[in-house]
């Protein structure tokens, strides 16, 4: 399979992460519509299924509340890039779990480029991060770690050598520590572009799937192993990310923000089986 070998666990003098990070993929082939448009009640119940797996809890509602609780104030991080943005039905199951759990409405959320200015963000005790994978022409992907860059000021920045500091943003006092879960949206992932906004839907594919894990490090792996896995499969020999998609590997061995290799994410995958490409 083509090269995904920027992503080791190398040994590092800062404090080591979990042993290992448990992720759920979860996929359902009714997730979208004749039309390629999600399903809001399918998306509930694979958000569902999802969460209560990955918490080893008896319903979503008591897994839901090992994540926030009534004093939360919650920003949900979305991603509005137009071609692929997070779904909105996504964000709404996301937000009845949130008031399920007992979170006020008035302190919830959903934004992405004006997390800066959102008081509920500028106040948040927690934030819920989500957004469909895809190609990205500075990171090598668009990933769930970069998804926090609408959090600085000047995201051009972190554009240096294939945005490989990028989980530097997840230790400003902004948003450290306050991310309860991530959502890679894996509906109809983007797996190949050239260009800053290149998009085809040839290069995308009906996935029907998302990962959920409380590592993003260990979801966005996860992510782009599939990706990876696409890309050998449509160009019928390895085509490696371009630019590799240093920041995974940076975030856990530099970083100390989750686990990227293989052997230190425990996999759960539900649902729909076929060509799942991992």
């Amino acid at each position: 399979m083509g090269s995904l070998m920027g992503l080791p666990l190398l040994a590092h003098s800062s404090p080591k992460p979990p042993a290992k990070s448990r992720v759920v993929l979860v996929r359902n082939r009714k997730a979208l519509d004749n039309n390629g448009s999600p399903r809001p009640d399918v998306l509930q119940d694979m958000l569902d299924q999802a969460v209560t797996t990955l918490l080893d809890a008896t319903d979503p509602v008591s897994a839901w509340k090992q994540l926030v609780g009534p004093t939360d104030i919650v920003g949900i991080k979305s991603n509005l890039w137009y071609h692929l943005p997070t779904p909105r039905p996504l964000e709404s199951a996301i937000c009845k779990r949130l008031l399920d759990a007992g979170v006020s409405k008035e302190n919830v959320s959903a934004d992405d480029r004006g997390v800066r200015k959102n008081p509920v963000f500028t106040h948040s005790t927690a934030l819920i991060n989500v957004r469909p994978m895809r190609t990205h022409h500075w990171s090598g992907l668009g990933t769930l770690l970069k998804n926090y860059i609408m959090f600085v000021r000047w995201p051009f920045r972190y554009h240096g050598n294939a945005c490989e500091d990028l989980a530097a943003i997840w230790h400003l006092p902004r948003v450290k520590g306050k991310t309860r879960l991530n959502i890679l949206v894996m509906l109809t992932p983007l797996f190949h572009g050239i260009g800053p906004h290149h998009f085809s839907r040839r290069h995308t594919w009906h996935y029907s799937g998302l990962i959920v894990s409380t590592d993003p490090v260990a979801a966005d792996a996860t992510g782009a192993r599939i990706i990876q896995a696409k890309r050998d499969t449509f160009f019928g020999k390895e085509s490696p990310i371009s630019p590799p998609p240093h920041h995974i590997a940076k975030a856990d061995t530099r970083f100390r923000l989750g686990n990227s290799h293989p052997d230190l994410i425990q996999l759960v995958k539900l649902g729909w089986e076929r060509d799942a490409l991992i």
